[in-house]
This record gives structure tokens, C-alpha cells and sequence, in this order.
């Protein structure tokens, strides 16, 4: 476990000293950066709720969704995407009762959550393992934040996009046509994109820190 000592959140704020921030300027973008560092210090924690969250979320697909839909898997899971009869297949097989079920099961509760957890893991991650890092080290305190947000927000975005476009098709059935699943199927493909930069950033520098 990491520790919460004072001397660990001077270090930060010592960060914007070298950074030329006067100490009395705590603007918001500060307390930002601020916040954003300390997440570092609960890497492993996040893993492990994160790591979690998703075997739930995977169980429930595994053992009651699949039931639901007669064995398809849910439109979210497929890396690659589907095609407008897939979608419209996967609907049908839930019927009205299934698709209720599934938004409050998964888009009401845990994928709700999921995506701004796993969001917050990979910024304290990339932290983690960069701040080991003698180059990532030497940017500035406003850098790195910056650096740690902007590989993560766009999956984070795309997540709840593709929630949001998903939970609207499984509400609303007469939403369902060719042009609305294939933007869901599109959300799809650009969340897993989106995520797969950001585990191999992560990657990277673990490997990269572990050689050190």
C-alpha cells in the first residue's frame, strides 16, 4: 500500500515551485494538477476495484445477459463491431423485458461506474510508472497531468458516448435503424481503439520503469 505522508504531497507541490508557480497562486488548474498527481499514490487500490468491477460485469454477461439474448453476446462487447442486422438480431432476441433488465444491470449500475473507474486507473497508472521515468520526471508538474489526461479522457468520452447511444436503442426500439446501430457499432470500435492506446502507453512505461 502506498503511503498519504505530507512529504509525499510537499513533493507535488514542489513540482509547481520548480514550475515557476508562486505558492499563493492556487488557481483551479493547479488543484487540478495537484489531484491528478496524487492519484499516483492509489494505483494498486484502483487496479484492484477496477480489476473487480469488470469480472462482475463480465459474469453477468457470461451467465445471465447471454441468456437473456439467447446466447448473443451484448452489442458492447464486440471489439470489432456488428452490422445493422446483428444489432437489430441482438434487440430482437431480448425483447422489451431484456432490454430493461440490461439497462439496469449494467447501464444504470455498473458501466456506469466502470468507465470512470477504469478512466481514473489508467491516469494513476501512467503516473505511477512515468514519474519513475527521469524524462517524465523533468516535465513539469502541469505536463504530466496534462499528459496522463489527454491519452485517457478520449476513452473515457467515447465510453459513455456509446453507453449513452446503447442505453437509448435498448429504451426506445423504434430508435433502432440502420443509421443509429451503425453509430453504436462505430462508438464500439473507437472505444476499444481509444483504450487499447491507452494500455499500451501503460505498458510501455511499466516495461520502460522495470528496466530501471
Amino acid at each position: 500500500m502506498t503511503s498519504r505522508s505530507p512529504a509525499k504531497a510537499r513533493i507535488i507541490r514542489a513540482d509547481f515551485d520548480q514550475a515557476g508557480e508562486r505558492p499563493e497562486r492556487r488557481n483551479l488548474w493547479r488543484d487540478l494538477t495537484v489531484t491528478v498527481l496524487r492519484l499516483s499514490r492509489h494505483a494498486a487500490a484502483l487496479s484492484v476495484v477496477s480489476a473487480a468491477l469488470f469480472i462482475a460485469m463480465t459474469a453477468l454477461e457470461f451467465f445471465y445477459f447471454r441468456r437473456l439474448s439467447g446466447g448473443l453476446p451484448s452489442l458492447d462487447m464486440r471489439v470489432t463491431g456488428f452490422t445493422p442486422d446483428e444489432g437489430m438480431a441482438w434487440l430482437t432476441a431480448l425483447g422489451r423485458r431484456g432490454g430493461e433488465i440490461i439497462i439496469v444491470w449494467h447501464y444504470l449500475t455498473l458501466d456506469l461506474l466502470f468507465p470512470a473507474l477504469l478512466s481514473l486507473t489508467l491516469v494513476s497508472l501512467i503516473l505511477a510508472f512515468g514519474r519513475r521515468l527521469t524524462r517524465f520526471r523533468a516535465m513539469s508538474a502541469q505536463l504530466q497531468a496534462l499528459c496522463a489526461l489527454v491519452l485517457v479522457l478520449p476513452y473515457t468520452i467515447a465510453d459513455y458516448a456509446q453507453n449513452f447511444a446503447m442505453a437509448r436503442l435498448l429504451s426506445d426500439f423504434q430508435s433502432a435503424n440502420p443509421d443509429s446501430l451503425s453509430l453504436a457499432s462505430s462508438l464500439t470500435v473507437t472505444k476499444f481503439a481509444l483504450l487499447a492506446i491507452a494500455v499500451a502507453v501503460v505498458t510501455v512505461l511499466a516495461l520502460a520503469a522495470r528496466r530501471r
